[in-house]
């Protein structure tokens, strides 16, 4: 492929953006009703049971998810920074998710799917945004 040439497979790219932005939302949304829920989740174990502070998980969901939305803009406003960003943020984001398996698993589980996508869409095909092969 020749340097500078854009094709066809950028439109991950853009899709990956979308994904950004709207799991971001999503990471809002949850984070700030585990900040304004006073209650703890009991979650089982292999060792017994864990008890969780909801309110505590918020915030960090709530971090991570408008760093992520912001992120998902940025790269659609073809910023430079935003792929590599976007990258470690969906990682983190990943993390935070498999840690919040036991409380929220199929939240946790769709959003590590999508985040795997996004992963793959960004470090697969995230030079041709650029023109870059």
């Amino acid at each position: 492929m020749e340097q500078g040439r854009v094709t066809a497979w950028v439109g991950w790219v853009w899709f990956a953006a979308a994904l950004l932005f709207t799991v971001g939302v999503f990471g809002v949304i949850a984070g700030l009703v585990a900040v304004f829920n006073p209650n703890t989740v009991v979650a089982a174990t292999g060792e017994g049971v864990a008890i969780i502070d909801v309110s505590t998980w918020g915030w960090v969901h709530l971090v991570i998810g408008v760093l992520v939305a912001l992120t998902g803009l940025a790269l659609f406003g073809g910023a430079a920074w935003a792929r590599l960003v976007a990258i470690v943020l969906i990682v983190l984001n990943m993390l935070v998710q498999f840690v919040a398996l036991p409380s929220t698993p199929w939240w946790s589980i769709t959003a590590i799917i999508l985040s795997l996508v996004v992963l793959w869409a960004l470090v697969v095909h995230g030079g041709e945004a650029r023109g870059e092969t």
